[in-house]
């Protein structure tokens, strides 16, 4: 398979989608450069939209969506560089595996479809089960079926919404290692996931998407760094939650604590110290822990607190 040139990239320019008055995304500007890049964020964030406009299937509302250069929107021709594998199915449950690949290697008018179809099904490592009719696939097999079809016109440009969704652990690191690869030729990869584990093993690059704003973008170590580091509330249990309440206050790590009829709230600048500065603090006032959880650990509230970084 062929690369791409180094100077290829999508580019995004104050683009904004809305249906009605819903604003699905919101005045987004991103460039994305050959490799492998995740776009990050909650569901409902606006990454599939994103997705969409880039492949030519949506018009942005406002700004411009470009593809090497070329707008995407109303380009037919793109859709010979560009491959989208989208979340929800979209396969002829009917046919085989095998039939479905070279139906799509035919509309893109290859020269040998059937030639084509068998190097994408064996990439996809998917050649034992290409006989075998959709509708008795798995969903993991349906995903990796969606991908060999997407990429049998060898594209330039992959766009995966949720490729993960229901592989088991190695189909997973197999997908991970095709991706890589791909990207490590040059091509241009975005993939979007809601699970920050999936991002960190792909992909060095992020695009954080919240309420279809760019909250973060960038190296994923940096990103990851300021999720690590964000203020933290923890619910705590006691046998006297009063005195450790007391005796938190003025800690360095806590910057408040609140009574309520839950338990003990305590906000923490820092995860770490708070955990071990916690248990001594209640030994040495003989109070006995009975719980410490974490109250806005949600992926949303570590996405909010990006977004107002």
């Amino acid at each position: 398979m062929n690369g791409v040139g180094k100077s290829a990239a999508i580019e995004l320019r104050g683009v904004s989608r809305w249906y009605g008055n819903v604003v699905a995304v919101n005045d987004v500007t991103m460039t994305i450069g050959p490799g492998v890049t995740g776009l990050l964020g909650p569901n409902g964030a606006g990454k599939t939209t994103i997705m969409h406009m880039i492949a030519g299937f949506l018009a942005p509302s406002r700004g411009e969506v470009t593809v090497a250069g070329r707008s995407s929107w109303r380009n037919p021709d793109m859709f010979r560089k560009v491959a989208l594998v989208p979340e929800r199915d979209s396969v002829y449950a009917f046919l085989t595996g095998k039939e479905f690949v070279v139906a799509t290697a035919r509309l893109h008018g290859l020269p040998d479809p059937d030639a084509a179809a068998n190097r994408a099904i064996e990439l996809l490592e998917m050649t034992e089960s290409q006989d075998r009719r959709i509708s008795t696939y798995s969903k993991g097999m349906r995903q990796r079926i969606k991908v060999a079809a997407a990429i049998v016109h060898d594209p330039e440009y992959v766009l995966l919404d949720e490729p993960f969704n229901g592989m088991d652990p190695r189909q997973r690191l197999h997908m991970m290692d095709l991706l890589h690869a791909q990207g490590e030729q040059g091509r241009v990869i975005v993939f979007s996931s809601h699970i920050l584990e999936e991002v960190e093993r792909l992909s060095g690059i992020i695009q954080v998407i919240v309420g279809g704003r760019l909250a973060a973008s960038g190296d994923f170590r940096a990103i990851r760094r300021l999720m690590t580091n964000r203020p933290h509330v923890f619910l705590v249990s006691s046998s006297d939650n009063r005195a450790l309440g007391s005796a938190l206050i003025g800690r360095p790590a806590v910057s408040a604590v609140e009574l309520t009829q839950h338990g003990l709230q305590v906000r923490a600048s820092d995860y770490g110290t708070f955990t071990r500065e916690i248990a001594g603090v209640s030994r040495d006032h003989g109070i006995r822990l009975t719980q410490i959880r974490p109250a806005d650990e949600s992926l949303e509230s570590v996405f909010t607190y990006l977004l107002a970084s």
